[in-house]
């Protein structure tokens, strides 16, 4: 049974127990890694300007969930978003808890707000870190209802999103 959308209005203030951060520190970090990568680079020309991103060449950045226990390290270079496979230190490292990852992405509240009370940290370059947030809050996004994304529901919104058509899978072909 599906809510209402009126019914959602803010995202629960949550923090994943611990068991979550200790055992997201064993497992591989490359696979949500690539996930962030392919979004990114999907939304490259598309949602995000590279022009603005040119002082982000070359730089290594560094995602933590820190609830989750997840470190996903990446970089941008001519070709886009790249995993970042070796252990030189980040020039920008973002923290922040998952609670706090799914109220930016829904845009429910803003980075200087958790910022400034201390629920979003940035370590590194501080120019770095402004040109991150100002092309973030620069991103023209529909707000993102948390109760809309069911598998199929999420496909139809994302290919709607980046241009391309949405297929319901079986019986759909490509033109």
């Amino acid at each position: 049974m599906q809510m209402p959308m009126n019914m959602i209005k803010q995202i629960p203030n949550f923090t994943l127990p611990e068991f979550f951060a200790r055992f997201g520190q064993r497992l591989p970090q490359l696979p949500p890694t690539l996930a962030l990568v392919s979004a990114l680079n999907l939304a490259l020309d598309r949602l995000l300007p590279r022009e603005p991103l040119e002082p982000m060449l070359g730089k290594r950045l560094a995602i933590r969930v820190s609830d989750a226990g997840l470190t996903l390290r990446f970089a941008y270079n001519e070709r886009g978003f790249r995993p970042s496979f070796d252990a030189t230190p980040a020039d920008l490292t973002i923290t922040a808890r998952t609670r706090d990852y799914l109220a930016l992405l829904t845009r429910e509240e803003d980075a200087d707000t958790l910022f400034f009370n201390r629920r979003l940290q940035m370590q590194g370059e501080t120019e770095l870190g402004l040109l991150v947030k100002n092309t973030l809050d620069a991103i023209e996004l529909p707000r993102l209802e948390l109760n809309s994304l069911t598998p199929l529901q999420s496909l139809h919104q994302l290919r709607r999103l980046l241009g391309g058509r949405a297929s319901t899978g079986a019986g759909s072909s490509a033109a």
